[in-house]
C-alpha cells in the first residue's frame, strides 16, 4: 500500500514539472512570435509571381498538313494514341497515331471514282474511234461520188444543154456534200478531243487527290522530327493535347521537343504592378520541384496587351523571364516562384509590415518592446517588410500586433510629426 502511494506521488510530481516546463517553453515561443526586429541592410522592392517553365526554343511535332496545297477539305483530327509526356525520343521514333477512319472512307470513294473515270475514258476513246472510222468512210464514198459526177459532166459536153446543166448541178451537190462531210469530221474530232481532254483532266485531279490522301494517311503515324523530350502541347484553354484530344485544322502541332539548354519562366503580373516591370530587371527564380536550388534570370519580354485568365476578373500581363545558364534538371511545365527585383535601397532600417500601425489621425507608429509607442516615418515597402526612414533604430524589437496594454505605452517621436 505504501509503495503504491509513493509511486503515485512521484507520478504527480513529475506531471506538474512537465506541465511547468511545457508552459514555460510555450510561453517563450508565443512571446517570440509577438515581436519583430528592426533590421539594417539592403532592402529589395520586388514583385512576386508564380510561373511555369518553358523552353525558349522548341521543335514542333506536327500532324500532316491537309488543306495547304491539296484538294482535300481541312478538318480536325483526333489523337487515338500518344506516348507518355517526358519520354526521350530519337529522330524517327514513334510519337502518336491519328484517327484515319474518315480519310480511309474518302480514299476508298476517290479510288472508286478514279477507276470509273478511267473506264469512261477508255469507253469514250473506243466509241470515238468507231464513229470517226465511219465518218472517214463516208468522206471516201463522197469523194468517189464527186469523181463520178465529174466524169458524167465531162461526158455530157455533147448532150443537150439541159443534160449538161443537170450534170453540173449534180457535181455541185456532191462537192457540197463532200465539204459538209469533211467539216462534220473535223467538228467530231474536235468534240472528241475536248471530251477526252476534260475526262483526263478530271482523272488527273482525282488521281492527285488519291495520292494526296495516301500521303496524308501515311503521316497519321506521327514520328519525331529530331531527338529530344516529348512535351504535350497546350490548346487555347490551357489543356494539354493528349490521347482523345482533337488537333485543330489550322494548327497541326501534336507535341513539342523543347531545347532544354535555354529555359524561360512565364509569369503573369497584375495590371497594377505591370508599370514597374520592364525588360532587363533581375529576377530570382525558385523551382517548386527543387526547393533547395535558386536560379537567377532577367526579364526578356513584357506583353503590351493585357488578358483575362480563366476564373479571374482582373487583367494580367504576360512576362517572360530568361533563366541564366542551364540545368539539366529543369523541365518544361515545372512550377516556379519568381521574385522580380524592381529596386534595391542600400543600408536602410526595415521592419515587418504588420508592425506599423496607423491611428485615426493617419500618423504611423510602432509599439516597441520597451513599452514605447514610437511615431515613425515609413518609406518604400514590399510584400513583407517596410522601410522606416525615421523613428526606429536597428536592433529594436517591435510588436507585430497591438499589445493588450497599449494604452499604458509612453508616446515618443512627436517632433517627427511637427517636421
Amino acid at each position: 500500500m505504501k509503495r503504491t502511494l509513493v509511486i503515485t506521488s512521484i507520478i504527480i510530481v513529475c506531471t506538474f514539472i512537465a506541465l511547468a516546463l511545457f508552459n514555460k517553453f510555450t510561453s517563450k515561443k508565443d512571446n517570440d512570435n509577438m515581436f519583430g526586429e528592426a533590421v539594417r541592410g539592403d532592402f529589395e522592392i520586388a514583385i512576386t509571381a508564380a510561373g511555369e517553365l518553358l523552353a525558349e526554343y522548341s521543335t514542333d511535332i506536327k500532324a500532316p498538313e491537309i488543306a495547304r496545297g491539296r484538294d482535300i477539305h481541312a478538318s480536325d483530327l483526333k489523337i487515338t494514341d500518344i506516348i507518355a509526356e517526358g519520354t526521350e525520343v530519337r529522330q524517327g521514333d514513334y510519337i502518336a497515331t491519328l484517327d484515319r477512319t474518315q480519310f480511309d472512307n474518302t480514299l476508298k470513294d476517290e479510288t472508286e471514282r478514279l477507276t470509273t473515270f478511267r473506264t469512261n475514258i477508255q469507253t469514250k476513246m473506243l466509241d470515238t474511234a468507231v464513229t470517226l472510222t465511219g465518218l472517214r468512210d463516208n468522206i471516201k464514198n463522197q469523194m468517189h461520188a464527186v469523181e463520178e459526177a465529174e466524169i458524167t459532166l465531162r461526158n455530157s459536153k455533147y448532150e443537150p444543154p439541159t443534160t449538161i446543166r443537170q450534170a453540173e448541178i449534180d457535181l455541185d451537190r456532191q462537192q457540197r456534200m463532200l465539204e459538209q462531210s469533211r467539216r462534220s469530221y473535223s467538228l467530231r474530232v474536235a468534240q472528241a478531243e475536248r471530251d477526252v481532254r476534260n475526262l483526263k483532266m478530271w482523272e488527273t485531279r482525282i488521281d492527285r487527290r488519291v495520292k494526296d490522301l495516301e500521303e496524308v494517311l501515311a503521316g497519321f503515324i506521327v514520328t519525331a522530327p529530331s531527338s529530344g523530350m516529348v512535351i504535350y502541347k497546350k490548346d487555347r484553354r490551357g489543356n494539354k493535347v493528349k490521347a482523345g484530344s482533337t488537333v485543330n485544322a489550322f494548327d497541326r502541332t501534336v507535341a513539342t521537343l523543347p531545347d532544354l539548354s535555354s529555359m524561360l519562366s512565364k509569369v503573369y503580373v497584375s495590371e497594377i504592378d505591370i508599370r514597374k516591370v520592364e525588360p532587363g530587371l533581375s529576377v530570382k527564380v525558385n523551382v517548386d520541384a527543387f526547393p533547395d536550388r535558386t536560379y537567377t534570370g532577367k526579364i526578356s519580354a513584357v506583353a503590351n496587351i493585357g488578358e483575362k485568365l480563366p476564373n479571374t476578373d482582373s487583367k494580367v500581363f504576360e512576362v517572360m523571364i530568361k533563366i541564366d545558364g542551364s540545368d539539366p534538371l529543369l523541365r518544361p511545365t515545372m512550377t516556379t516562384g519568381n521574385k522580380i527585383i524592381i529596386r534595391i535601397i542600400n543600408d536602410v532600417v526595415s521592419v515587418p509590415t504588420e508592425a506599423v500601425n496607423t491611428g485615426a489621425d493617419g500618423i504611423p507608429f510602432v509599439y516597441s518592446k520597451n513599452k514605447v509607442k514610437k511615431i515613425v516615418v515609413p518609406g518604400e515597402s514590399n510584400d513583407k517588410f517596410i522601410v522606416i526612414e525615421k523613428g526606429l533604430k536597428a536592433g529594436e524589437r517591435v510588436y507585430l500586433a497591438q499589445p493588450p496594454d497599449a494604452d499604458s505605452f509612453r508616446l515618443e517621436g512627436e517632433d517627427l510629426v511637427k517636421n
